[in-house]
């Protein structure tokens, strides 16, 4: 089932922690993006290097739009921009 739209969305953040990752979801819901507009799923975990992102969004461009949101709230707690892979999504399945 390919999906040419959706985009799965890889980020790491070597050397940030849990708290600090937390920070930056609190920091975002204040700011009003408690569901950012086109993300579908966001999951982050814990590495031995720091946190590991793993979204899916509606589109590309959805993405680099929350990344204008993103950016003064990561640069606010000293985290420069990060590298992102961005995959087009070929098969999503929901559990039950």
């Amino acid at each position: 089932m390919e999906n040419k739209k959706k985009v799965m969305v890889q980020i790491d953040f070597p050397g940030m922690s849990v708290k600090e990752y937390d920070q930056i979801w609190q920091d975002l819901r204040n700011a009003g993006f408690q569901n950012p507009k086109g993300l579908i799923h966001h999951l982050g975990a814990p590495t031995d290097k720091g946190v590991k992102v793993v979204d899916v969004w509606e589109s590309v461009e959805k993405f680099k739009e929350f990344g204008s949101t993103l950016m003064p709230v990561l640069n606010k707690h000293g985290i420069k921009e990060p590298e992102a892979v961005i995959l087009p999504l070929h098969y999503e399945y929901k559990g039950t």
